[in-house]
């Protein structure tokens, strides 16, 4: 009998360790939400965009859930902040968040979780190098969309928004993509490890 699921394609992290069901979905997709709410309290104030542990919670997020739960988890983190919640950087909230100028890397988070977690569900993240690709992607979205916005919102010319917006986040996302990379692949590890042992039971 199958179960209705947000879960869609080859199966994730989280797909391995908890069974799928809208309701084990809609858990996991504020589960997602929380962590990056968390990660964004890990700040180093910078102008105009700060230093936050968001990047990071957003590529696990992807990776772990898949595309669609990823993306909504990421949705549902805007939509929180945006009405009052007090869980983008440094405990902002507010529309003004989103207007402003860091108001596109928060929109490119949804496309960055959707972008990882398609890869995911196609088994990048099971060999690190793969990892290691899919969350520099992941990250690249961000930036596309997050620089764009960041000019129009200051009136930046390039070299001001590079500046400003990519250059003083290069080494940490690198960093970031290579933690990550990482986590997913320990976490894969031992869920493998867990199945091998379980069979060895059975047999």
């Amino acid at each position: 009998m199958s179960t209705l699921s947000l879960a869609i394609g080859r199966p994730t992290i989280a797909d391995r360790v908890f069974a799928r069901g809208i309701a084990m979905d809609a858990v996991l997709v504020l589960a997602g939400a929380a962590l990056t709410a968390i990660a964004a309290q890990v700040s180093v104030p910078l102008w105009p965009v700060p230093i936050t542990g968001q990047t990071l919670a957003v590529l696990l997020v992807g990776s772990s859930l898949g595309a669609l739960r990823g993306a909504l988890s990421m949705v549902l983190y805007a939509v929180l902040g945006t009405i009052g919640l007090p869980i983008f950087s440094d405990g902002s909230h507010g529309f003004g968040v989103i207007a402003g100028p860091t108001g596109g890397y928060i929109i490119g988070f949804i496309f960055a979780a959707a972008l990882t977690g398609w890869l995911a569900q196609r088994a990048w993240d099971h060999r690190i190098l793969g990892a290691i690709l899919s969350f520099v992607a992941g990250s690249l979205v961000t930036f596309a969309i997050g620089l764009p916005w960041l000019a129009f919102t200051l009136g930046l010319n390039l070299e001001q928004t590079l500046a400003g917006g990519l250059y003083p986040f290069i080494l940490g996302g690198v960093i970031k993509a290579l933690l990550a990379a990482g986590i997913i692949r320990l976490a894969w590890h031992s869920i493998n490890s867990s199945d091998a042992r379980r069979d060895e039971n059975l047999q």
